[in-house]
């Protein structure tokens, strides 16, 4: 008599997506100022020294530290986890290492002291976890915090004392929660305004096949962060560049960026004009042909459904009228200029593999 064998039940933790945005721009400031922390450049936008920057989309976990329950963003450019944003750190939910801790994220920053405590996302968590609890935080509406989950070397000289401390994920591992540092994410797919979207989920230690659709496509991980070589940008036939730029998958970033002259070419292509009064590419007729790249070897396409704002969504982005918006943008000329951003990554299923030093990515289901 054969033995059914069952999968085991995977390890995830379920996301939510928050808006603070009451106009786009704000959006595009706090993204100008990411990537040029993130590339140490001149800044991409001329909203980039927009005085507010802070009121952003968030895919944020309910995360509990010790006896208390935060809001996090999950951010795959940063390997810091901290809280104290908004709601305040009871001291008795963590021992205290004495240690200083202080992370700057160009569109936001915290310092404070570093704790160890127990961490729990979903149906998984940790005993010993290495938190930052802020002090001072600056650039953060909304949310309490984040969780870190870029590569280990991004936590270098962030804490007093010590070179490196150990991510969510790695913690995961030591402690035998997971036999595999990978990391699955599952962002919502817009279906209509924000409030109506399912939100996505997060996969520890595997990759939920019911996420995705076709096979994963891998790559090695270049750079310091999860970093991508992207090429051959076409809209419908025309090519746009076929040069290589390194470039990152970003949960953190809300837009698309591709080189400047990647941009300049598709704004002639297509008709767009880059709109002052919201940051974003603007279109009187609504474009028909697809936008592609190509990341490892397979080409990925965003249809104009999928790379316009849907005009449902408006309203949480602050704009109006009856023109048509894209969320691709500007990511600057100096190489690397590529940020495949949350709007990208809620079409597209991402694997974040340290074990193999790679990342994935395959067509959402």
């Amino acid at each position: 008599m054969s033995v059914e064998q069952r999968a085991a039940p995977l390890v995830q933790a379920s996301l939510k997506k928050i808006s603070t945005v009451s106009n786009s721009t704000n959006i595009v400031a706090r993204d100008a100022a990411r990537l040029n922390h993130y590339f140490k450049k001149s800044a991409v936008s001329e909203f980039a020294s927009t005085p507010v920057i802070n009121e952003v989309f968030s895919y944020v976990a309910e995360t509990t530290v010790g006896s208390q329950t935060f809001d996090l963003i999950v951010d795959t450019g940063s390997s810091n986890t901290w809280v104290g944003a908004t709601t305040k750190f009871k001291s008795g939910s963590g021992t205290s290492t004495g240690d200083s801790v202080s992370v700057s994220y160009g569109s936001g920053s915290f310092s404070g002291t570093e704790y160890t405590a127990a961490v729990a996302l979903g149906s998984t968590g940790v005993t010993k976890q290495s938190i930052g609890v802020a002090k001072t935080a600056t650039g953060f509406t909304g949310v309490d915090g984040i969780v870190g989950f870029g590569p280990e070397d991004l936590t270098e000289d962030t804490v007093s004392g010590v070179t490196e401390v150990p991510t969510f994920m790695q913690t995961l591992l030591s402690e035998g929660v997971i036999t595999k540092n990978i990391l699955g994410v599952s962002f919502a797919v817009p279906s209509g305004s924000s409030d109506d979207d399912s939100n996505g989920v997060l996969t520890f230690g595997a990759v939920d096949s019911s996420k995705y659709t076709g096979s994963i496509t891998y790559t090695d991980r270049v750079g310091d962060y999860w970093g991508v070589d992207v090429s051959k940008w076409e809209f419908g036939t025309t090519s746009l560049g076929t040069s290589s730029a390194q470039g990152i998958v970003d949960t953190g970033t809300t837009l698309l960026y591709v080189p400047t002259a990647v941009y300049d070419k598709f704004l002639t292509a297509s008709g767009g004009k880059a709109d002052s009064s919201s940051g974003l590419v603007k279109f009187t007729t609504k474009p028909t042909k697809d936008f592609s790249f190509v990341v490892g070897g397979t080409t990925y396409t965003l249809t104009p459904t999928q790379y316009l704002i849907p005009s449902a969504q408006y309203s949480d982005w602050g704009l109006t009228g009856s023109d048509y918006f894209t969320f691709i943008g500007d990511g600057g000329s100096e190489a690397p200029a590529t940020i495949l951003g949350q709007t990208f990554l809620e079409h597209f299923y991402a694997v974040f593999d340290t074990t193999n030093d790679r990342v994935g990515l395959a067509v959402a289901a």
